[in-house]
């Protein structure tokens, strides 16, 4: 000691600071392992082993939620100690020689009185603080209830006439963002700094913003809400809408999206799906069948039983329609050239539409050819006594000439 008090005042001024130098850092050196260590041991805490936090038979805060408010205090609780040892090493130290003497004790001053009005500000700030933790407390729980309840409607365990189990998800949705609202705009007046023009200026330009630059979405929105409980269709149905056709593979807020049978995605707006036709074909299917139809015109000297044999016989062989309801056949036109005739059969697949309609006209062409019989589609007009048939020459006999054309003066 004696050794260091004759030491020359620059010597004993270095010696000091290289002394609070380490001082703070070993300091530092700890505290930072001691917080580390405290967080790594909640984070490789299993969530179980949390006391979950409840009300009855509902659960306000889960063990997860827990384990993530903890590891986050002490995250807090090491960075508010690193700061102070940081500052209060660097005035110790700044504090050795005069000249940043006095700076220093007024930038402490300072940072004093700064603490002293923030406390002050957050004592007073205290009960609208415990009026937003019991907002959040009473909304979260009131969430976990509506959840509740709508899972129920969803898997039909409470039941109300009119409502659908389709319905439940999307209404849960929306009912969850009304209350969200609702609850932002009871704790808006209790927000630290919501009468301050920085924060009223801010309001007032988020929601010019908004107005402007979401009347689409808006549009596209409602949109959305009025097809779900419109209830036109649902995720995998095969459907039209305007000149799309494809499977639904996902409907929102803001969009539809279909896949087509060529598998190109298309998203179509809510506000277009809803100004459009929309045509179901999987809703039917579900609940019985769909009817698939197609036309063929046929001349009037063929007989009517025959042609309608001929339908038949393809409409049977063709995978994809129904045995029962046995298919049928109308008979729509009676025109100047031909009768129009229309097959109808029964499908379950309605994914399936293309490839059951090319293989019920492959089976049509070749019950007619079988049958010897000319498809005047969509129409064919012509005089004569012994052209050649339009018929595919597999389906002729063997050695066919077409006859010569026959001329008679007399009968």
């Amino acid at each position: 000691m004696e050794y260091f008090q004759n030491l020359p005042e620059w010597a004993q001024q270095l010696i000091t600071i290289v002394g609070l130098i380490i001082f703070w850092a070993v300091l530092w050196t700890i505290t930072s392992r001691l917080v580390s260590k405290y967080k790594t041991a909640q984070e490789e805490r299993d969530a179980g082993s949390f006391k979950t936090l409840r009300i009855q038979n509902y659960n306000v805060l889960t063990g997860r939620d827990i384990k993530a408010a903890r590891i986050m205090v002490i995250r807090a609780i090491g960075f508010v100690a690193k700061t102070g040892i940081f500052f209060v090493g660097l005035g110790s130290i700044l504090s050795v020689y005069p000249a940043t003497r006095a700076v220093m004790q007024t930038a402490y001053d300072a940072i004093l009185a700064d603490l002293a009005l923030t406390l002050d500000a957050l004592i007073n700030y205290l009960p609208d603080l415990l009026f937003l933790i019991i907002l959040f407390i009473i909304v979260r729980f009131g969430l976990r209830i509506l959840k509740l309840f709508f899972q129920g409607l969803k898997r039909e365990r409470i039941e109300f006439a009119g409502f659908y189990p389709e319905w439940a998800d999307p209404t849960y949705k929306l009912v969850r963002f009304l209350v969200i609202m609702f609850a932002l705009i009871l704790a808006f007046p209790y927000l630290p700094g919501n009468d301050s023009p920085a924060f009223q200026a801010a309001s007032l330009f988020l929601g010019v913003l908004v107005s402007l630059g979401s009347a689409g979405a808006v549009a596209n929105i409602i949109a959305g809400i009025m097809i779900i409980y419109m209830r036109a269709f649902e995720i995998g149905d095969y459907v039209r809408i305007a000149d799309a056709e494809g499977n639904v593979i996902e409907r929102n807020m803001f969009v539809t999206r279909i896949i087509t049978r060529k598998n190109v995605e298309i998203a179509i707006p809510n506000s277009m799906v809803l100004s459009n036709h929309i045509i179901n074909f999987s809703a039917q299917a579900r609940e019985g069948s769909l009817v698939l139809h197609t036309e063929v015109t046929i001349g009037y000297d063929v007989p009517w039983q025959k042609v309608h044999e001929c339908l038949l016989e393809a409409a049977g062989k063709t995978d994809g329609l129904e045995k029962d309801p046995a298919p049928f056949v109308l008979q729509t036109g009676l025109d100047d050239f031909y009768v129009s005739y229309q097959i109808n059969g029964h499908t379950k697949e309605p994914q399936r539409m293309a490839e059951i309609y090319s293989n019920l006209f492959s089976h049509i062409q070749d019950a007619f050819h079988a049958a010897k019989i000319e498809i005047a589609s969509p129409h064919l007009s012509a005089i004569r006594d012994g052209n050649q048939p339009n018929i595919p020459d597999d389906h002729l006999p063997k050695n066919f000439n077409p006859p010569g054309f026959r001329f008679s003066l007399f009968k």
